[in-house]
């Protein structure tokens, strides 16, 4: 098939595992504990990021310090971040327990990734967790071991733990799977951190699944590709010749 498409970078929760807000609510829970005044909807609009990044964002936030998402890992409030390890240390735990009873994938997902391996792209994941949880959802899934995946990328293997709306992680696994061309590169997601990390690393296509964590009326509003409503889609959009 000539689709010239050496790499395809999926986000795990929510477009490649099945999500349900449980990520949203174990950021909140925790959030919650602590005291911190923050919503839902606040908590699930800036999903897909660093999570002690994000408690830092909303704390700072809190005391009025509004710092643009599209700076999230630029304009970082330092004055937070012992409190917001504090609040990461709990939101782990929760996750933590979350996956090892509710990992599932999203419907097709083992299928798509399979149908981009068997067509030469290779497949790598990214993701707003460290490495422990990564390593809970891997392990449970099986992608890795099993070969459907080249390489999963976490917080702890980029600098500072800089993730996105940064391109690095993305830019990690070109390194790692030698994709030279930015250009080669395809990346799928469905938060506002996905689209900009997609958008500031140069992808040839970035791609928003509808029916994930975050709605398309949130991550829309951000320059994407094309719209697919999950995963299982991808290898139609990619046969059909639609991404050029």
């Amino acid at each position: 098939m000539n689709h010239n498409i050496q790499l395809a970078v999926f986000d795990l929760a929510g477009t490649l595992v099945e999500d349900n807000n449980g990520v949203r609510d174990c950021l909140y829970q925790a959030a919650a504990e602590y005291g911190l005044d923050v919503t839902r909807d606040e908590i699930s609009t800036h999903m897909g990021t660093n999570k002690i990044h994000l408690y830092q964002f909303l704390i700072a936030k809190t005391r009025g310090n509004i710092i643009d998402f599209k700076n999230f890992e630029i304009e970082i409030d330092d004055s937070t971040h012992s409190e917001a390890v504090q609040l990461y240390e709990k939101y782990t735990e929760y996750m933590i327990a979350y996956y090892k009873e509710n990992c599932r994938e999203i419907e097709g997902a083992t299928e798509t990734l399979r149908w981009c391996k068997d067509n030469g792209i290779k497949v790598a994941t990214g993701t707003g967790f460290h490495k422990e949880i990564n390593s809970v959802i891997m392990e449970s899934l099986g992608w890795l071991k099993n070969g459907l995946i080249d390489y999963a990328v976490d917080l702890d293997m980029v600098p500072e733990g800089k993730g996105r709306p940064a391109p690095f992680m993305l830019f990690k696994a070109m390194e790692y799977l030698n994709v030279q061309n930015v250009r080669q590169v395809i990346k799928i997601g469905d938060t506002p951190a996905d689209m900009l990390e997609g958008y500031n690393a140069g992808c040839r296509a970035v791609i928003g699944v509808t029916q994930g964590s975050t709605p398309i009326q949130v991550w829309g509003k951000y320059w994407h590709t094309h719209v697919i409503d999950t995963v299982k889609e991808l290898p139609e959009l990619i046969m059909t010749g639609k991404i050029v």
